[in-house]
């Protein structure tokens, strides 16, 4: 099904939506998304806690969640999404890479995140992201402005002009112990290595442990000048500064 609002309308309902939704509850941000965009909004996860998708699934359950599978996650992440595919009434898609590992190595060579990690994420975790989100206009990711200095001004909603798509950042002026508090008052799963010396989850050959008092996404591409794999800063957006323009 194809949208029904030109890039215009999206773009104007972005600026609208930015202002009047600063500083409300998640809950109303998501509410705002679902009831403007309907089944052409989903959520995206990448299952180191489940917070967003449970925050949508009280606002619309069986809303879709995607999650995209690179083929190089820990078992604590794919065990997290099981679980909320059993316990959360959300719709869990599994967003898999065109290519296979076995067929990536055989055409870029073995260890690819070694040795070129944009590419590798380009091909296992943006371009799938691309691919699915053609059908939809609106989606939603679990940023948090106080995760690191790329996202300390993520807007709540903004617009995509590299994907032509509304973004909703619901829970981007949470901080964490906000997020403890819904995690421990709504039971919401959480990937066991956090609580194992990992600040983030990514995929495991690009993810190390971080020290107390260490930026968490330290740990991702430690042997690399990288932070962010793509999918939250590819291209200009309204409303960001060139670090966050824009899964991880």
């Amino acid at each position: 099904m194809s949208s029904t609002r030109t890039v215009d309308e999206l773009v104007e309902l972005s600026v609208r939506a930015g202002k009047a939704l600063e500083g409300k509850p998640a809950e109303e941000i998501i509410a705002w998304a679902v009831e403007t965009f309907g089944g052409r909004f989903a959520v995206t996860s990448s299952m180191a806690d489940a917070v967003v998708a449970h925050l949508a699934s009280r606002v619309a359950p069986g809303i879709d969640v995607v999650f995209l599978d690179t083929g190089l996650h820990f078992a604590e992440t794919l065990r997290v999404r099981d679980t909320v595919a059993r316990t959360i009434p959300v719709t869990i898609r599994s967003v898999r890479p065109e290519l296979t590992l076995a067929e990536q190595d055989a055409e870029y060579g073995p260890r690819l995140y070694a040795r070129d990690p944009d590419q590798c994420c380009s091909l296992r975790k943006v371009q799938p992201l691309e691919k699915v989100l053609a059908e939809y206009d609106a989606w939603a990711a679990g940023l948090r402005r106080d995760e690191s200095p790329t996202r300390a001004k993520t807007p709540v909603v903004h617009f995509e002009y590299a994907r032509n798509k509304v973004k909703v950042n619901p829970i981007a002026a949470w901080t964490q112990d906000e997020v403890d508090a819904y995690i421990e008052r709504y039971d919401i799963p959480v990937n066991q290595l956090l609580s194992n010396g990992y600040g983030s989850v990514g995929c495991w050959p690009c993810t190390r442990r971080t020290a107390a008092g260490e930026d968490p996404r330290a740990g991702r591409w430690a042997m690399f000048d990288k932070t962010e794999c793509g999918l939250h800063s590819s291209g200009s957006l309204l409303g960001e500064t060139p670090e966050v323009q824009s899964v991880a």
